[in-house]
């Protein structure tokens, strides 16, 4: 089967794992302590640990402050944006209000981040 990826690197491994596991419905393929690798509906996503010299400098907020520096985004297809809601607030991430969102292309989408504040885009079909 055709898998599209994407790489996430993670502070805190365990917490981004359980976010995509939960919002993707993605399975959990391979872990050891550098990464998991998440698998499921023609993609993959590898949540990859960062070296502690690293983490050592990131801040993630307490609740997390969106990312907003990187120039990519990456969006996902689901099958409902109530369901995302729910896992977003279980594993500590956040999705914007529903009035927030808009309609795009057959689709209703609405943005959030996961619980170290990588922006992520969701999308319902119509």
């Amino acid at each position: 089967m055709l898998q599209q990826g994407l790489v996430v690197f993670a502070k805190n491994k365990k917490r981004i794992s359980a976010f995509y596991q939960q919002t993707l419905g993605l399975l959990v393929e391979e872990s050891d302590t550098s990464h998991d690798l998440l698998r499921g509906r023609g993609m993959e996503i590898v949540v990859h640990t960062i070296p502690r010299r690293v983490a050592a400098g990131v801040v993630i907020a307490k609740p997390p402050a969106p990312r907003e520096e990187t120039p990519l985004k990456p969006t996902f297809v689901v099958g409902s944006l109530e369901a995302v809601r729910r896992a977003v607030e279980a594993t500590g991430g956040y999705l914007k209000p529903a009035s927030g969102a808009w309609h795009f292309r057959g689709h209703i989408v609405l943005d959030g981040w996961d619980p170290e504040g990588n922006v992520v885009q969701f999308k319902q079909a119509v």
